[in-house]
């Protein structure tokens, strides 16, 4: 690459950025980012303003050692969003838009993890209360929305934070992936540093507490390894089912358990299922996790997830400089469809937010769909209208037929009224072509039914119900 261009200088970077971040978080925020050069300088442009901010805090540094390697004319690279090249007058055309691989569809649900979080930020907290493998600055209880589905958690989170007598040791939140048992530990850890600020803190994953450990058995350092998880006055542990049928492993992690609860030391962990789920523990290892509180997280209920989406438009926005403003029926649409994981719901907000930045407040509810329907049709089996209705009529003790007939009795005409707004959510259909299966209803009828369950789903905890119970079935 004696004489390489900008060009191949990025592709050879993009391959090892979509290898490191993942396909669908590089094709969220770097998947419309391209090249400009200007003289001996080349410009990363992105696509907006606020893909342009995430990039500069969590890949903007591994960008540059990349580029650095890869580019033997040590060009400088910059950073702008286009909205910025195009007010400078920046006409020339872009070298090259990042590559995106063929299935790099998974952007939409994928939600932009801190890859790269900058160590510096936690340097001095670590030097001062311990060892902070991946803790991250958006984690904390400001940014977590509590509800009924976490609200007991997040109150034994609080309760260990603030450092007060009487507590269960050792905790243990558990709960499947995206449910928020990350952004709990992560929030667990700022505030217990800031209400304590001279006791220590360990924080890691068991994948890192296992590498670690492995690493200390190779270098012969197992006591310095000992020594400092174990003279930590809180020791929080992410992923703890990560050891499952690693027995060394298991056995440090046991001994490290006994001690610290013995001291009186605290230990918070999280797992993706209860301990009696982890088939692969050791009893004694599981009995122990056991013996403290063992804290199960639910799924956000629709509410929840309202309030969840709200939050991460305003977060978006600051970082964007622009209005949290969206239509109702966008966020209800991201509510109602990613109902399985905080992390695909924040993900697919972060997809939108970043193809059309503060242009999000004028969205409508088709062009969210447009934007997000490729990655979805690879995420989720394929839904078919014939398949709603199926699943519909069962629902609702009915047969098939009774929804594509002339029945208007109310008893039918409602959950027709729901097979439809669920054809509109989760197919690629068009209104008409939703009415044609409806036993050849018009358009308009179809638009009148969406837009009827659209405004019942509000205000009828029943209809509500019946939507999020059809929606996991229809997932499978």
């Amino acid at each position: 690459m004696a004489n390489a261009p900008a060009a191949a200088v990025w592709t050879k970077t993009c391959q090892v950025l979509k290898h490191e971040l993942g396909e669908a978080t590089f094709g969220s925020w770097l998947g419309q980012a391209s090249l400009r050069e200007a003289g001996e300088d080349v410009c990363l442009v992105a696509a907006t303003g606020v893909a342009r901010d995430w990039i500069r805090r969590h890949a903007w540094r591994r960008i540059g050692e990349l580029w650095a390697q890869y580019d033997p004319l040590d060009r400088r690279l910059d950073l702008k969003s286009r909205m910025e090249v195009e007010s400078m007058g920046a006409v020339a055309p872009p070298l090259m838009a990042a590559p995106m691989a063929a299935n790099a569809v998974g952007a939409a649900v994928a939600t932009a993890p801190a890859v790269f979080e900058v160590e510096a930020e936690v340097a001095p907290v670590a030097a001062r209360q311990g060892r902070l493998f991946g803790l991250q600055e958006r984690f904390t209880f400001e940014t977590f929305v509590a509800g009924p589905a976490n609200e007991f958690a997040f109150a034994v989170a609080r309760r260990v934070a603030s450092w007060a007598d009487g507590h269960f040791n050792p905790v243990l939140f558990h709960g499947p992936y995206g449910f928020g048992k990350t952004h709990l530990l992560n929030a667990l850890a700022w505030e217990a540093m800031r209400t304590e600020p001279q006791k220590r803190v360990v924080y890691l994953s068991a994948e890192r507490f296992t590498s670690t450990f492995v690493k200390a058995l190779q270098d012969r350092q197992t006591a310095a390894f000992k020594e400092e998880l174990r003279n930590a006055d809180l020791l929080l542990i992410d992923d703890v089912h990560f050891v499952a049928g690693k027995p060394t492993t298991q056995e440090e992690l046991f001994h490290t358990l006994t001690e610290l609860v013995g001291e009186g030391r605290r230990v918070v962990m999280t797992a993706d299922r209860s301990p009696t789920e982890i088939s692969e523990m050791e009893p004694r290892l599981r009995s122990h996790l056991q013996a403290g509180l063992v804290c199960g997280i639910e799924p956000a209920d629709r509410n929840l997830r309202m309030g969840i989406l709200e939050r991460k438009l305003e977060t978006l926005a600051r970082q964007g400089g622009f209005r949290a403003v969206a239509r109702p029926e966008v966020l209800q649409f991201l509510a109602d469809r990613f109902t399985d994981s905080v992390r695909e719901l924040e993900g697919a907000l972060n997809t939108l937010v970043a193809r059309v930045g503060s242009q999000v407040a004028t969205l409508t509810l088709d062009e969210a769909q447009s934007i997000l329907r490729p990655h979805l049709s690879c995420n989720e089996r394929r839904v078919t209208v014939d398949m709603i209705q199926k699943i519909v009529a069962e629902h609702y003790s009915l047969k098939q037929a009774d929804l594509i007939s002339e029945r208007r009795a109310r008893a039918v005409a409602r959950p027709r009224q729901v097979a439809m707004w669920l054809a509109k959510q989760v197919t690629t259909r068009s209104l008409p072509d939703i009415g044609r299966r409806f036993g050849g209803r018009d358009h308009t009828t179809v638009l009148h039914a969406v837009r009827r369950i659209e405004s019942l789903k509000g205000d009828d905890a029943s209809i509500a119900r019946d939507i999020e119970v059809l929606m996991r079935k229809l997932r499978g």
